[in-house]
C-alpha cells in the first residue's frame, strides 16, 4: 500500500458503497414496478406493498449501520484526540473544536498537533483545511 496523505485517506468498500446500494437501489425500482402493475391489474396489492416495505427497510438499514458506525468511530477519535492533546500539553482539546476539525486533526504527527489545533480553533478551519496544512501526515490505517 502506498504511503497515506491527503490525497489517497479516504476510503470505499465497493462492494458495500456501490455493490449494495446498486442492489437495493434496483429492488426498489422493480418492487415500485411491482406494485404499480398490481394496482392496474387489481391482485397482488398486498404482496407488491410488501416488498416496497422490505426494501424500503433494507436502505433504512443500509444507511443506518453506516451512520451509527462513523458515529461511534467518531466518539472514538475524539477521545484519543482528546487523550493526545491532554499528554502533549496537560490541557484538554479547545471547546471550540467540532468533530468534523477533531477528525481532520487526527493526521498531524506530535510535532503539529498542537499548534495546528490551536490555529483550527481560533480560524474556525474547516476539516479540509486543517488535513491540506498538514506537512508531515500521520496515516490512520484503522477506520473504516
Amino acid at each position: 500500500m502506498s504511503t497515506q496523505n491527503y490525497e489517497n485517506h479516504g476510503r470505499l468498500v465497493p462492494l458495500f458503497h456501490y455493490g449494495l446500494s446498486v442492489l437495493l437501489l434496483a429492488a426498489l425500482v422493480t418492487s415500485g414496478w411491482n406494485f404499480y402493475r398490481s394496482l392496474v391489474h387489481g391482485s397482488g396489492r398486498l404482496a407488491g406493498l410488501t416488498l416496497i416495505l422490505l426494501t424500503l427497510a433494507g436502505l433504512l438499514l443500509f444507511w443506518f449501520s453506516r451512520v451509527f458506525a462513523l458515529k461511534a468511530q467518531d466518539r472514538a477519535i475524539r477521545a484519543e484526540e482528546n487523550l493526545r492533546h491532554f499528554v502533549l500539553t496537560g490541557n484538554l482539546l479547545d471547546h471550540r473544536l467540532h468533530i468534523g476539525q477533531v477528525i481532520g486533526l487526527r493526521f498531524a504527527p506530535d510535532e503539529e498537533f498542537v499548534a495546528l489545533s490551536l490555529r483550527a480553533a481560533e480560524e474556525g478551519l474547516s476539516s479540509k483545511d486543517i488535513k491540506q496544512a498538514i506537512k508531515n501526515w500521520r496515516a490512520d490505517l484503522h477506520r473504516v
